[in-house]
């Protein structure tokens, strides 16, 4: 029986989960404006970190910047000296949700310090040590920037970013979990985990791949420009190819799973619930890869693509936790007089 003194009241524990969830769709927003930044060329919207421009409010025109700025920021800017509003407020705008990222991030922090006290103390310290890597990741966007949006760093802070979010994912899930989120036949636990970790191996894999493709199409934007995107998929190479096949084995491994999941009595449950937005998480991926290779990499698709796919591996990577919640959710920290949700 859990002693007294370790713990923690049910509004405590709401209180957290509320954070680690608004800390979620604060690392989602991340993503999406990567993308759009990505998507736009606007990367190097803002040549200087942290300041845009010398100025902690970047310029709406150019008659606000120097009249030498050409000279002080062309080499920035890759060879684009001419100043754009749109790039340089759509990166100022991805600076700004990532701030708010980290400020949202601390509060969840705070809000992890009563499980000090409680059977839990883990949850605080993977609290902390997803704040310390937001951090982390702060100075590795100012990286991104000095680096001139090097192909290896880009995908290395996009990485980080998963890293996180499955932090998060863990403490939200831990807090809430009770137990009674999954029901599993004998022996089918060891099944459902091994497969679960194919999963998330794969789909990881794929969005490596997709990096890869997105580099290579850096490229081919340098060659062709932004008004020649009904010719990009053509330039790509055996990259696109590669990673369009291989969402063939990604959907069949993810559909094989997910069954299994659901037939091991799961129809019902929070797990199952789950396991089926997974399925349709992945038709949604499927049909923004199909949008962009037949319809002209169209913008919108682009930041949509991505952030479908680090939710699904988000999403996979839940299923696989109360799966082995025996081993990896063990909760002591919550009288089970008052109980909690998942």
């Amino acid at each position: 029986m859990t002693s007294s003194k370790h713990i923690i009241d049910l509004k405590a524990n709401r209180r957290f989960r509320r954070f680690a969830l608004n800390t979620l769709i604060s690392l989602y927003l991340v993503v999406i404006a990567g993308g759009v930044v990505r998507s736009t060329g606007s990367g190097m919207g803002c040549p200087d970190w942290p300041k845009c421009f010398g100025r902690w409010v970047p310029p709406t025109e150019a008659s606000q910047l120097p009249a030498n700025y050409k000279e002080i920021y062309g080499a920035k800017l890759k060879g684009e000296v001419e100043f754009n509003a749109t790039k340089t407020w759509t990166e100022y705008v991805n600076r700004l949700v990532g701030a708010l990222t980290g400020i949202i991030i601390f509060l969840m922090l705070l809000a992890s310090i009563p499980f000090l006290k409680s059977g839990n103390k883990q949850i605080f310290f993977w609290s902390l040590a997803a704040f310390l890597l937001t951090g982390f990741q702060g100075w590795l966007g100012a990286k991104v920037v000095s680096f001139e949006l090097h192909p290896l760093i880009v995908t290395v802070h996009m990485l980080l970013a998963i890293v996180i979010i499955f932090i998060v994912l863990y403490v939200f899930t831990w807090a809430g979990y009770v137990g009674k989120v999954l029901t599993l036949r004998e022996g089918s636990e060891k099944v459902l985990s091994g497969i679960g970790i194919v999963v998330m191996a794969l789909s990881l894999f794929q969005i490596l791949l997709g990096t890869q493709v997105r580099e290579a199409m850096d490229v081919v934007i340098m060659k062709l420009g932004y008004g020649a995107r009904s010719q990009w998929i053509d330039e790509l190479g055996a990259n696109f190819y590669i990673h369009r096949s291989f969402s063939i084995l990604v959907f069949v491994v993810n559909a094989t799973w997910i069954n299994k999941v659901l037939k091991s009595g799961n129809q019902g449950t929070v797990a199952g619930k789950i396991a089926k937005a997974c399925f349709w998480i992945l038709i949604a991926e499927i049909a923004t890869g199909v949008i962009m290779a037949y319809f002209g990499v169209p913008a919108f698709a682009q930041p949509i693509h991505l952030t479908f796919a680090i939710l699904l591996i988000g999403l996979q990577f839940i299923v696989w936790l109360v799966v082995n919640g025996k081993k990896y959710l063990k909760y002591e920290g919550v009288a089970a007089t008052v109980g909690s949700r998942f």
